[in-house]
């Protein structure tokens, strides 16, 4: 099992996946740094979204998005204030 020997393969061919049989050392550090940079960019895409979006017509019902879309968060802090 295992798919048998590993051949000699051509020195000379360049691969951006790092060629063949490849495992760096430092594979666990460099899936934790792309890891948390993917998700710096996923929480800034999602910050910008839910500040820029509006609803120009009122949900029939509860939405998910209400509890983080800025035009829902002001009207709960202004309620909040007004009480």
């Amino acid at each position: 099992m295992g798919g048998g020997a590993r051949y000699p393969y051509p020195k000379e061919v360049w691969s951006p996946a790092g060629g063949w049989w490849t495992r760096p050392s430092n594979w666990k550090s460099n899936t934790a740094i792309a890891f948390a940079g993917i998700l710096i960019v996923t929480f800034g895409a999602w910050q910008v979204s839910a500040d820029r979006e509006h609803r120009y017509i009122e949900p029939a019902r509860p939405i998910p998005s209400m509890l983080w879309a800025k035009q829902y968060r002001d009207r709960k802090e202004q309620s909040k204030t007004e009480e």
